[in-house]
């Protein structure tokens, strides 16, 4: 039986998770230092955007065929509450995703030096004037336009071979109206990973925030899964599914 074993799928969860937040949360720190001073600029948030896409893009294709290429539990708890995939095996692959946002924020200070932490490390968070319905919502809107797209590209009615570039640029679409909110995170791993190593490293964290990100995006990524579910299935998608994993 041509299957990875699940040590192989938690591996390829583990670097896909990792190379995203060292590509795309490390483009934050890495762009701040080249900026210096100057302000922040639109442009800025397009080279951000562009950073998460292109190895959104990549990870899709290259460990797409060993895992599924989840790298985010907002679409591992969308698979599992549509019967897609096991729920026995969402805390060893949110865990696995975790670690490697983790490991991919440690790989950003790394190569940038403290500075990547003095600079935020790419934190996701919100201002004080920014209500938490507001916040709740934009990472709720965000995430569940990501995984949205996701199902509907690993639909089997979907055009073959394009999975990777569709969720590639939904995801940098999805970051530029959501990001000037909260950074648009969309992502648990990428939320958690490196707000601990941030603390690990003694910078300033929004704890407080943690709880916002966590719920409106796995709950963005369940409703958006079932909602897909309404209005794609036809009666042939009511078949028992024999397969543990979805392959994007």
């Amino acid at each position: 039986m041509d299957e990875n074993r699940l040590w192989q799928k938690l591996a390829a969860e583990f670097l896909g998770t990792a190379f995203l937040v060292f590509v795309g949360v490390g483009s934050v720190p890495a762009l701040a230092l080249a900026r210096g001073d100057a302000p922040f600029t639109g442009a800025e948030l397009g080279f951000i955007s562009l950073a998460f896409g292109t190895v959104v893009v990549v990870t899709v294709y290259v460990f797409g065929y060993i895992s599924g290429n989840h790298i985010n539990p907002a679409v591992t708890f969308g698979l599992a509450a549509t019967g897609k995939f096991p729920w026995k095996l969402v805390p060893a692959y949110v865990v696995a995703q975790v670690l490697g946002a983790i490991a991919g924020s440690f790989m950003i200070v790394g190569v940038l030096g403290q500075a990547a932490s003095e600079l935020g490390l790419g934190v996701a968070s919100f201002s004080a004037e920014t209500p938490i319905p507001q916040a709740f919502f934009a990472e709720f809107v965000g995430t569940f336009l990501l995984v949205f797209a996701v199902f509907g590209v690993i639909y089997r009615k979907a055009a073959p071979g394009w999975a990777g570039l569709a969720i590639g640029f939904v995801v940098f679409a999805a970051i530029i109206p959501v990001a000037p909110t909260t950074g648009a995170s969309i992502n648990p791993a990428r939320t958690t990973g490196p707000m601990i190593v941030q603390s690990i490293l003694g910078g300033e964290v929004q704890w407080e925030q943690y709880w916002v990100y966590i719920v409106a995006e796995l709950l963005g990524g369940v409703l958006a899964a079932l909602a897909f579910g309404l209005i794609a299935h036809t009666r042939a998608d009511r078949a028992p599914v024999q397969n543990e994993e979805v392959k994007a």
